[in-house]
């Protein structure tokens, strides 16, 4: 059975696309919410990144009274080690990989794309990308942890075992505790991943400034 497309904002660059970044949203946004920060990456005019930015199902959400929203998963409990829902994290990733394989097709090669996410997208661009079973160009984690909480995921792939992490998180965060992002950070360290941690003084945010750091660290990853 084919997995549903996800409905997406596609930013395409002038140029013909070389490379491709899929960027996750959180929960109950959009991708509409993190598609306008492409212009503030002030990449060079010749850059040939193409920006996906999906759109999550629509679902109820446990903690928020069962509200239907955007979501990548239901979220059952604050607890870091009851929080995310494992069947929709599976769910999600299905459909991710898809959309990794839409862009393969297309002529992109895995080694071109990066996959990206803030908190709930955070969480499935990490679980994804450490599964996924073709060597991708990057990770970047924002404010987010691992859906397994204080151990790797299963079944983790050898194709991204040396993939470039980003991990950063906001100090001040008060949804998802820097903590939890740091036991993600502890795990992969001591599994010898390629990651890299950064905080910035914000709450459960991304500033201008890190996103002119994540600007360099795409570049490198995806212009060089």
């Amino acid at each position: 059975m084919s997995v549903p497309s996800l409905e997406r904002i596609t930013v395409e660059p002038e140029n013909p696309a070389t490379s491709c970044v899929i960027w996750l949203h959180g929960l109950g946004d959009s991708g509409a919410g993190f598609a306008p920060i492409v212009p503030i990456f002030s990449l060079p005019e010749n850059h040939g990144i193409r920006f996906i930015f999906p759109h999550a199902p629509e679902q109820a959400v446990t903690i928020n009274q069962g509200y239907v929203m955007r979501s990548w998963y239901d979220i059952k409990s604050l607890d870091l080690h009851k929080r995310a829902d494992m069947g929709g994290v599976l769910a999600s990733e299905e459909k991710i990989q898809a959309l990794i394989q839409e862009q393969i097709d297309s002529g992109i090669a895995a080694k071109n794309i990066v996959l990206a996410g803030f908190s709930q997208g955070g969480v499935l661009s990490l679980f994804t990308g450490l599964r996924f079973g073709q060597s991708l160009a990057g990770i970047l984690a924002l404010s987010c942890y691992l859906p397994t909480s204080d151990s790797l995921p299963a079944n983790c792939h050898h194709a991204n075992a040396a993939t470039p992490i980003l991990q950063n998180h906001g100090e001040r965060d008060d949804v998802v505790p820097m903590s939890a992002g740091k036991m993600a950070n502890s795990l992969l360290t001591a599994a010898d991943y390629d990651v890299t941690w950064k905080n910035y003084p914000m709450d459960h945010s991304v500033l201008p400034d890190q996103l002119r750091d994540i600007s360099a660290w795409l570049q490198a990853r995806l212009l060089n």
